[in-house]
């Protein structure tokens, strides 16, 4: 295991996850929202996006989180590795419940100087309220993924899918 992707709907810890396996494995930590989002909330275009992950995939091992269609095949296509967090819809609306509060609270920067609005916690807008966004991707995610397990472009990698938080910590306890 040296190059690992790391998938599950909004708010299911992938980030926190990723972090703590890349620690594990000696690899750098890639968030794909990092490199997306760029100053303002803007988002990169797709080419410019696609040439950064490119550049982040070439590397011997790394351990890279996010859920972008947009540059799957890029990540998957050199990874080795995909784990995907399939937690319940009623824990990740709780983490992500509480994590978005906390960081507005605490107007914790996340990259390039963006910070989760209040504003946005009012907007109907998928697109702009991480909440909604959550619940709204939630069974597109669980789908998506349980499909890719058995999808032959994808026969090279190792998955591991966790259904519980206990799971994903065995997982890097026994690392």
């Amino acid at each position: 295991m040296r190059r690992v992707s790391v998938v599950g709907t909004t708010g299911s810890g992938k980030s926190t996850f990723a972090a703590s396996l890349a620690e594990r494995l000696g690899a750098p930590h890639v968030e794909l929202d990092s490199i997306y989002h760029q100053p303002n909330w803007t988002p990169l275009s797709e080419d410019q996006f696609r040439q950064r992950i490119t550049d982040v995939v070439k590397g011997d091992t790394w351990v890279a989180d996010g859920n972008y269609s947009a540059v799957r095949d890029l990540v998957w296509g050199a990874a080795d590795t995909v784990v995907v967090l399939a937690y319940t819809r009623s824990l990740v609306m709780r983490r992500v419940v509480a994590r978005t509060f906390g960081r507005m609270w605490r107007r914790q920067e996340l990259w390039n100087g963006n910070r989760e609005r209040w504003t946005n916690l009012i907007s109907i807008n998928p697109e702009k309220n991480i909440i909604l966004w959550s619940w709204h991707t939630y069974d597109k995610n669980h789908e998506r993924y349980r499909e890719a397990l058995s999808d032959p472009q994808w026969a090279h990698l190792k998955f591991y899918r966790f259904v519980h938080p206990g799971e994903a910590a065995d997982f890097l306890t026994k690392l």
